[in-house]
């Protein structure tokens, strides 16, 4: 330790620091710890490094320091902040750092590693103006999102949005169809004959009604044929091309509080039927 070499003490983080009469003759000796940031008097915390005589029975805790001590040099320590005339000073001037043992290296790493993390935290916070300034665009993706999920439903239950619906729907590429509520469709009646005039051919009447206030998509219709045991012989699903006269429009839908009369042969002559079921589904 040469002759002009002093030693101040952080009294935030109890870092001490190796200066000289010339850093600390700055601000009349104000600095800042550039670990913590406290800001002190770097001639009031100046302590003495120096080794005590063991007879001494009294020890200075303020000089001796805690029992493990982290030295720095005075490369970490800055001047505390003034007026704008000085902001251009040096703070202090660039020393080789003291050896430390192994133990306070990791000391040191760790407490440095903990004080970044918190900085990048701090810097990877956006402002509140940018929150305010998404809010309102989240609102308008989630309105479109729900527009496109829903636009079935919202045509059916509201008319006049439709044509709107189907101008957005030839931007997006998509279709507006009539809404398809299986709850809202019943069977009225049904009946499965055998034609007097063909050997083997089936003749299915069906009607079914729609009990909903609006249109709704033409069903599908499942026939299920079964044996006297009640087993399944053969099983046979009918699009609504199959069923619909060449009048109607399946696009159109089933108009609201309406029936539909359905008749339908069916060629069983490679089957052996005793009882059937007749079941509405949209796939």
């Amino acid at each position: 330790m040469t002759a002009d070499e002093q030693y101040t003490r952080c009294p935030g983080c109890k870092t001490i620091f190796r200066v000289t009469p010339q850093q600390l003759a700055m601000r009349s000796g104000q600095v800042r710890c550039g670990h913590c940031q406290t800001v002190f008097d770097g001639v009031a915390a100046l302590v003495s490094l120096a080794p005590r005589p063991r007879e001494e029975p009294e020890l200075d805790d303020i000089a001796l320091g805690p029992p493990t001590v982290t030295l720095r040099s005075a490369q970490a320590l800055h001047p505390a902040p003034g007026d704008s005339a000085d902001r251009h000073e040096p703070s202090v001037s660039a020393t080789r750092p003291e050896p430390v043992e192994p133990g306070q290296q990791t000391n040191q790493i760790a407490y440095a590693t903990r004080f970044a993390w918190q900085e990048k935290k701090q810097r990877r916070r956006l402002p509140t103006s940018v929150y305010a300034a998404m809010l309102p665009v989240l609102v308008l993706l989630l309105a479109a999102q729900a527009l496109f999920h829903f636009r079935d439903a919202i045509a059916a239950h509201w008319p006049a949005a439709k044509p709107m619906l189907i101008r957005l729907c030839s931007i997006a590429r998509c279709q507006v169809h009539p809404l398809e509520d299986i709850s809202a469709l019943s069977i009225e009646a049904s009946d499965l004959q055998a034609d007097p005039a063909h050997r083997g051919l089936l003749i299915l009447s069906l009607t079914i009604r729609n009990r909903a206030p609006f249109a709704l998509g033409y069903p599908y219709v499942e026939l299920t044929l079964s044996d006297t045991q009640e087993r399944v012989v053969v099983r046979r699903a009918f699009a609504p091309q199959e069923y619909l006269s060449g009048a109607a429009d399946p696009a159109g839908g089933f108009a609201a509080n309406s029936e539909l009369a359905i008749r339908l042969f069916i060629d069983a002559s490679a089957t052996s039927q005793a009882g059937y079921q007749v079941y509405l589904f949209y796939p």
